[in-house]
């Protein structure tokens, strides 16, 4: 088989162990059939919330053990969010990739942090940067000591309630000579909504996502949950869990086509 893209995915944020080992198992056997490399995505807090009354997570030391248990259960790397430089070192000893959050991708304090961890970072794109100042944020990394990064789109602010998808700027990221992610579901969020409560358009997801294996993304993120209405953070743009098998199907035989 044609080498394929590989997958971060998973569901926004731990809510429980049960859960996220039930979404790891399918994700791990659907993956392995098709050959597509994959590792388990899940936030052990989520920071940035439109509402104070908004759920960020189970606790911090309990949502990075369940973290810990998916990599030891299914021998699969993990990846999540940090907000802090101090929180650099403490999520590295449980996970494998630290993700910077695109609102926080210009601050040199955590970037270097997550850098001196040895870890791999992935960093998401800012919706206010151009996809050409990311090669900033990726050096400030490299400087730190670490060339091990990663790069995400997750669409570009478009008015106040809106995101866009400038495909141009997956092989301009990758130009600077790091993995290219497109961040299918939170490029479909419409944030800033009048209930406090971000929106979401997840009807698009197959038509984000066959555009970026298109392009020529190295790997696809993309959050699901087994019931998105009841999930804890993002519900609106994530993916069914039981609609990810026939996606990732017709995104390899994209890829396939693609690379031939």
């Amino acid at each position: 088989m044609t080498e394929n893209f590989f997958l971060l995915a998973g569901p926004c944020v731990i809510e429980n162990e049960e859960m996220a080992l039930r979404i790891a198992e399918r994700i791990v056997k659907i993956t392995q059939r098709l050959q597509i490399p994959y590792t388990f995505k899940g936030s052990y807090r989520k920071a940035n919330r439109s509402r104070i009354d908004s759920f960020m997570g189970i606790g911090d030391e309990k949502a990075l053990k369940i973290l810990r248990k998916v990599h030891e259960t299914f021998n699969v790397p993990t990846v999540t969010d940090i907000h802090t430089a101090e929180e650099a070192a403490m999520a590295a000893e449980y996970v494998d990739i630290l993700q910077i959050p695109a609102f926080l991708c210009r601050q040199t304090d955590l970037l270097v942090a997550a850098a001196k961890t040895g870890k791999t970072i992935n960093i998401k794109k800012g919706q206010f940067l151009s996809p050409q100042a990311m090669q900033f944020a990726a050096q400030k990394v490299v400087d730190a000591g670490n060339p091990n990064v990663m790069l995400t789109e997750r669409g570009t602010t478009f008015g106040y309630q809106d995101l866009v998808i400038d495909y141009r700027g997956i092989p301009q990221m990758q130009s600077f000579g790091f993995p290219v992610i497109l961040d299918v579901t939170h490029s479909l969020q419409q944030p800033n909504q009048t209930s406090g409560v971000t929106g979401g358009m997840p009807q698009l997801i197959e038509a984000v996502a066959k555009a970026g294996i298109a392009v020529g993304a190295d790997g696809l993120f993309i959050e699901t949950h087994e019931d998105p209405s009841v999930a804890k953070s993002d519900g609106a743009n994530m993916l069914k869990l039981d609609l990810l098998e026939g996606l990732l199907e017709k995104l390899v035989r994209i890829r396939e086509a693609i690379k031939n």
